[in-house]
Formats: structure tokens, sequence, C-alpha cells
């Protein structure tokens, strides 16, 4: 098992909803031999319990409705989320982020480094296709996504 876990979640059957899980794949082939994990998750929030425990860093990749232009991408902890009361109804997907996480800490399965990248989506529509403003920005977001493996020395 590694130490570092990237997790997307969405449904890719929801345009920009799919995001994380894009992102993920498209990570896992670029970084493939390295020493990171990389996990659909899908829209299971209690999977994502389950995937992290024992890591030492999870890196998070989701839709998140920020209240921002569409294709926005912004770097969270778990702490910026609870001190900007964010997370309420961040994302689509079962369960509260912040509770599973709560979870993991109280049975001691919590990463030391927690990092969630939610990006605005501009449709969730029905259809399987990423909107045209998120398909420009891949590269951007693997790029920013990537810098914190090679914090990790990967």
């Amino acid at each position: 098992m590694s130490d570092t876990i990237v997790i997307g979640l969405g449904n890719p059957l929801l345009g920009d909803d799919g995001i994380g899980i894009r992102l993920v794949n498209d990570l896992a082939a670029e970084y493939a031999g390295s020493a990171i994990e990389f996990a659909d998750a899908g829209t299971s929030g209690m999977r994502v319990l389950h995937l992290i425990a024992g890591r030492k860093k999870a890196v998070i990749i989701d839709g998140a409705l920020m209240h921002a232009d569409p294709g926005t991408i912004r770097r969270f902890t778990p702490g910026d989320l609870i001190t900007r009361n964010l997370l309420a109804h961040l994302t689509n997907h079962e369960g509260n982020l912040l509770e599973i996480l709560d979870l993991s800490r109280r049975l001691g399965e919590l990463p030391e480094q927690i990092v969630i990248f939610g990006i605005e989506p501009a449709s969730i529509s029905p259809g399987e296709a990423l909107s045209p403003i998120l398909e420009e920005q891949l590269g951007f977001y693997r790029y920013l996504i990537g810098k914190e493996f090679l914090e990790c020395g990967v």
C-alpha cells in the first residue's frame, strides 16, 4: 500500500460532475510506475473512508459547488472547510466529506495530510462529456494537482 493516494469523486454520467474521475484516471496514466496510488471512488463517500485508511497523505479531487466561475479550481484542507463552513453541500455525493474524515480520525486511520481539490462545474446535466471550459483546463488541473506529488518526492 502506498503512503499517498489520490482519489477521484464524481459521476461521469453527469457531465462536469465526472471531473474528479477524469483527472484521477489521467493522473494515474501520467504517474504510472510512481509511488502514488490512484482510485476512482465514484459517488461513494464511504469508500473514501476505506481508501484513506493508513495513508500518510490523501488527495481528493471532485467537482465542487463553490459559487465561483465555472472551471475554477481551489485547494482546501479539512481545516479550511471547517473554518469557512464550506462543505455542507459542496458536492453531490453521498455522505459529508468532513463527517467521513472525522470518522476516519476517530478510528485512528486519518492520514497526516489531506488535500481537497474542488473544481466548479459549468454543467452537471446528463452526458459523459465535460464542458468545454473544464476540458480546456485539464492540463492546468493536472499540473496543480501534480505539484502535490512533487512535494512528496515522487
